[in-house]
């Protein structure tokens, strides 16, 4: 296709482009709509493409411009635009490869993967032949030029390039990419490593074949002069030691010699050499390979996590008071709601998280600041020391303790900021070594809280948080007391990294003291209330976490009226004063979910505007789902977060006022509005509101039970171990349902038993949900014996397995007067597996009378039946814990 531009409209779009540079931003909007205005003409990306390739006279960043317009529009316009005018754009980016210009190259190059991932690399077959034959050009400008595309190409469609629909081209460009390895361009070397590491970590067939060239080709190129390429060559033995550690193991001593000199780079390769400990500290053979190299490697560490000169400038380190400057809102990280899951609280483990879904990373917010990116050397380094205090334990201590001696005490703050970071990463793996030094270290560092040094204070706020466990066990007037003063003074610092530290680990101290924290209560809300007045917009929402924190830890001890006409005022000034859409919400409703939980009957006061704005939220969100479902054009999609909050703060609500929440519930629409809840496609959204219905049946059932007809069966259909917490939560109210229906829920059984059935024998169930399956199935039992008996023998073993490790509860409680109704009912069904059934009836600390007399009537049965000389038999494979325990609860 030949075109050429019309001269006029071709001035016009450059005076546009020059204009576009401008830094007036009344220009540059205006700019903006006439762009926006020329894309109604066909040919308007005609020029932008001969702007960018023909135009030579023009200056670079113009032409780039020019180009960068055009990608957008083709990602935004791309499936309108008629073929002819694709065709030409294509042939156009495609001579451009070669421009002279590394700019205009590249911007060619950026063009070329946009077309190909909008319109598919399907449809366009000879882009890749076209590419590899262009990489044997003589000519520089040419082979730089299409390597840059296929790098961009191998980032974004690797999977693609392995695929059948393109007749696997990989099996030609892997081999081809090796060959420029050993290319005189660095530019090029770096290029042809970074294409080949795209494909590592899903074990691309293409390159498993060659696997032993690229590894030698990367060893050759490891002592290259070139940073790029030195730091790709880290990132791909990075990659490689998670998916062929069988190929490096020969080599293993020349590689991690090679990345100790490469983390201490002082440029980014160190960051790309560093996460070497870190992948290699989840390996099995991580302590074989890097014993001998330890008192090498943490040195190394530790100096790696000291600040450099740019980033102090970056956290204004050097600022001490900024708590008055307003935060600005880029600032403030987006925040998740979790919703709720209801689990056994009681646990054995003391897991309450269903899974690891809840796991931070404690290196995310270590030096929560926007501007220092959010990975680092520092940041890497600490997680590296972490990890590798996990697997050797106390071993680490005597290469560990005097790096620390040495950093700690230092004169100079950064090194003693570090020592005191390296002090906090070593916590968990090396508690048991630590604590004969905590006596001494821990008043140290609640000393360095009031360093005069920033950065000082609130890294000793973080690192003081991984020792609340150890702080905590000791007497209270040694070290909570001093520590809890000191942190809640950081609390009201004047700065606002000290302040957002601070909060963080008290909340950290919070959930390691829990009801400890009760004779400090009033000192504690005094502060935490004094810090509303105080502080600026992105730590208001981290004190909301705090004060939820501690409701949770102290519960009903809250429920107070001196704390709570402390507490609620400035909670709910901040509750009137933000509107229904404003994202600042959810840590607020998070927050007083937790204090009307705690505050139980003391909430009353504050409940009625809190459950309306609930209910608001929710049908806003709904009516707002529905609009923009009939109609997308015209209506955006709501946040379903409100919801799901909301539903939150309802179920804390029902929990806490328990039967006081009728009279709300009574007088509005949450049963039709729950229906639909429950219906909605966001897992989420189901999962919070089974919680609701759990706990609306517990507090207020009159209101439930003329809907249970339609709530049951979505229950049922909701059984669903692939959302772990939506089947979690659905259990749970399956089993709340049963209590109270009592007989009447027969009809359900069979939509919901097989189910359970098959979840508590999965072997891939969480604890959590294998917990709340069995406590379901025992009240199922306890209601309809007759119609849940028969099936006993399918899970009675898990069962008893599942439950023997909670403690004493309602549930619990419940749950085994099922067991002991279905074992009257069919006593064949438990014989095989009484031993199991031993086990769990031996579990129970005190059962209440009535239901100790049932075990004991069963166990003694049993013996009775089987005969005294099978019952020695079958005593003796008991283990003696076991017959002990038996013995002295139940005499037998």
């Amino acid at each position: 296709m030949t075109w050429e531009p019309q001269p006029d409209g071709l001035n016009q779009i450059i005076t546009l482009l020059k204009q576009s540079q401008s830094t007036d931003n009344a220009m540059q909007r205006s700019v903006q709509m006439k762009l926006e205005e020329l894309n109604l003409y066909p040919d308007f990306n005609n020029y932008l493409i001969y702007v960018l390739t023909k135009l030579t006279t023009e200056d670079e960043p113009t032409r780039s411009l020019s180009g960068l317009i055009l990608k957008n529009n083709i990602r935004i316009h791309g499936t309108h635009l008629q073929p002819a005018i694709i065709e030409y754009i294509k042939q156009e980016c495609l001579m451009a490869l070669g421009d002279p210009s590394p700019l205009i190259r590249a911007t060619a190059g950026i063009l070329i993967t946009t077309i190909a991932n909008k319109g598919g690399l399907q449809n366009w077959p000879e882009l890749l032949p076209t590419l590899c034959d262009m990489l044997d050009s003589q000519d520089y400008s040419v082979c730089e030029g299409a390597f840059g595309a296929l790098q961009k190409i191998c980032e974004d469609s690797a999977d693609t390039l392995d695929s059948n629909a393109l007749n696997r081209p990989l099996n030609v460009m892997i081999p081809k990419f090796l060959q420029f390895f050993r290319h005189s361009s660095p530019k090029i070397r770096s290029n042809a490593i970074a294409c080949i590491n795209q494909f590592i970590i899903n074990r691309t067939q293409a390159l498993m074949v060659h696997i032993d060239t690229f590894i030698e080709n990367l060893f050759h190129l490891s002592s290259d002069d070139d940073r790029e390429v030195r730091k790709n060559v880290c990132r791909g033995l990075v990659m490689l030691l998670e998916v062929r550690m069988d190929r490096l193991m020969p080599h293993m001593n020349n590689i991690i010699e090679y990345m100790l000199i490469r983390t201490q780079d002082s440029d980014e390769t160190s960051l790309e050499a560093c996460e070497f400990w870190l992948t290699l500290a989840e390996q099995s053979i991580c302590k074989e390979v890097l014993t001998p190299h330890l008192a090498r490697l943490a040195p190394v560490l530790v100096r790696g996590m000291k600040y450099c000169d740019i980033d102090i400038i970056i956290l204004k380190g050097d600022v001490e008071e900024d708590e008055m400057i307003p935060d600005r809102e880029e600032d403030i990280k987006p925040r998740f709601h979790k919703s709720r899951t209801h689990t056994q609280k009681f646990s054995g483990s003391g897991v309450g998280a269903l899974g690891d879904e809840d796991i931070d990373d404690p290196y995310d917010d270590m030096d929560d600041d926007t501007n220092l990116s959010d990975w680092n050397l520092r940041k890497c380094s600490a997680a590296a020391l972490d990890l590798l205090a996990n697997v050797f334990k106390d071993d680490f201590l005597p290469i560990l303790l005097p790096i620390l001696k040495e950093t700690l005490f230092h004169q100079e703050w950064v090194v003693k900021e570090s020592g005191i970071l390296a002090l906090g990463a070593i916590a968990e793996g090396c508690m048991n070594g630590m604590v004969p030094h905590l006596p001494e270290l821990i008043p140290y560092l609640i000393a360095c809280l009031s360093d005069k040094k920033t950065l000082v204070r609130s890294i000793t706020c973080w690192t003081l948080s991984r020792y609340a466990h150890w702080v905590v066990s000791q007497p209270h007037d040694q070290y909570l007391k001093p520590l809890m003063e000191e942190l809640l003074k950081r609390i009201l610092d004047a700065n606002k990294r000290v302040q957002e530290a601070a909060c963080s680990a008290f909340a950290t101290l919070e959930e390691e003291a829990c009801t400890e924290l009760v004779p400090y209560l009033s000192f504690i809300l005094k502060t935490l209330v004094f810090a509303f007045g105080k502080y600026q917009h992105k730590n208001l929402l981290i004190l909301y976490d705090a004060i939820g924190t501690l409701a949770d830890s102290v519960g009903h001890h809250l429920n107070k009226p001196e704390y709570i006409n402390m507490l609620m005022p400035p909670l709910i000034q901040k509750w009137n004063m933000l509107k229904d859409e404003d994202k600042d919400l959810f840590p607020l409703l998070e927050c007083l979910s937790s204090v009307a939980t705690a505050l139980q009957s003391g909430f009353l006061p504050y409940c009625e505007p809190v459950y309306r704005r609930c209910i608001s939220l929710i049908q806003q969100t709904l009516n707002q789902d529905l609009a923009s479902t009939t109609s997308p054009g015209q209506y955006e999609a709501p946040d379903k977060d409100f919801m799901i909050v909301a539903l939150d703060l309802l179920s804390g609500l029902a929990e806490g006022l328990d039967g006081h929440i009728e009279t709300l519930v009574v007088s509005s629409n949450i049963m039709q509005l729950l229906y639909q809840c429950m219906q909605d496609t966001m897992p989420e959204v189901r999962q919070s509101s089974f919680a609701l219905l759990g706990d609306l049946t517990k507090a207020c059932f009159q209101h439930v039970h003329p809907h249970i007809a339609d709530f049951l069966p979505i229950l049922g259909h909701n059984l669903n171990p692939e959302f772990i917490s939506v089947c979690n939560n659905a259990t749970w109210a399956i089993g709340e349902l049963s209590i109270k229906l009592a007989d009447e829920t027969k009809p359900y059984i069979p939509m919901v038993l097989s189910q359970l059935i098959e979840i508590i024998n999965n072997t891939s169930t969480p604890k959590t949900l294998l917990e709340n399956t069995a406590i379901t199935i025992g009240r199922l039992g306890l209601v309809c014996p007759v119609e849940v008996a028969p099936s006993l023998q399918q899970f009675v073993r898990q069962w008893c397995s599942s439950l023997r490790n909670i403690r004493d509860n309602e549930e619990k409680d419940s749950a085994f007067r099922g067991m002991c109704q279905m074992i009257t009912v069919n006593p064949v069904g438990v014989v095989p597996d009484f031993i199991f059934f031993c086990d769990a009836a031996a579990s129970w600390m005190n059962p209440k009378k009535d239901l100790h007399e049932m075990l004991q009537k069963i166990l003694h049965g049993f013996k009775i039946q089987v005969g005294d000389e099978n019952w020695s038999r079958f005593v003796e494979q008991f283990p003696p814990q076991l017959s002990e325990r038996l013995a002295l609860m139940y005499n037998i």
